[in-house]
């Protein structure tokens, strides 16, 4: 190897390889063995809208059960919806694995008060300043969790709605959408609500029901399958629906 080194002018070959020797190029920073592969910032599989609303006995918020990645529609049967407490539901777009994430945190905060006899139950208004306050703090730390968070409940015996950002923006209204609700769900339900302003729970369903339906059609990334909460003041009830269209190609033959 010295010998190598000695057959080679400094002057005409400063900085280069040496032969026999392997050459360390420049600005490369190599990887140990020890430090794990990091994807920060760049959601993999995600979700898309999100819709809630309140009416005259409670709330209902409903979001769909596909995954997608990317573009490409990977899981067809997702949760981004469930049920913290009685008077608490959760329902997230954006990062599936950060919302599973989430809600694995909240239910073992509910299963700490539970253990520790706590007679105070996790409320909607409770969860959503919680949240609040979880998502700016990730948000401070360039570690976000990449979600859009719809609370829906019961605060203090009346109807709560609520919503959070990944950077920690919060707010309440009596309706709240996210991702591409917000463009075609939300005038929908005001209009509603300005021809009657408080609905009935068989109203408030088939609203929910044309919301989500317009969705599908509108929105690449949606499903015909959906899950919708329905928060009123003895409880929660969750259910999955379904309205894949039916289809006629009889009229592809119609120009032949």
């Amino acid at each position: 190897m010295n010998i190598s080194r000695q057959l080679v002018n400094p002057m005409l070959w400063s900085g280069g390889p040496v032969p026999g020797e392997f050459y360390e190029f420049p600005r490369i920073c190599r990887k140990t063995e020890s430090d794990p592969l990091k994807h920060t910032l760049y959601p993999s599989t995600s979700g898309t809208s999100v819709v809630g609303f309140t009416y005259k006995d409670g709330v209902m918020i409903a979001a769909d059960t596909k995954g997608s990645y990317g573009s490409l529609s990977r899981f067809m049967d997702i949760d981004r919806l469930f049920k913290a407490t009685d008077q608490a539901v959760l329902a997230c777009g954006g990062d599936i694995a950060d919302y599973q994430f989430i809600k694995d945190v909240i239910e073992q905060k509910v299963r700490d008060d539970e253990c520790a006899g706590s007679m105070k139950v996790l409320d909607a208004g409770s969860l959503h300043c919680w949240l609040t306050r979880v998502l700016y703090n990730r948000r401070t730390r360039f570690d976000p969790l990449w979600l859009d968070c719809v609370v829906a409940g019961f605060k203090a015996g009346k109807p709560f709605l609520g919503f959070v950002n990944k950077i920690g923006m919060a707010y309440e209204a009596d309706e709240i959408a996210s991702g591409f609700g917000v463009h075609f769900s939300l005038p929908m339900i005001r209009d509603a609500r300005d021809k009657k302003s408080e609905l009935t729970k068989e109203e408030a369903r088939k609203l929910m029901r044309e919301c989500m339906k317009i969705l599908y059609y509108r929105d690449c990334k949606a499903h015909h399958k959906y899950q919708i909460a329905d928060i009123t003041a003895e409880g929660v009830k969750i259910d999955v629906c379904d309205f894949k269209k039916e289809t006629n190609w009889d009229v592809a033959f119609y120009g032949n």
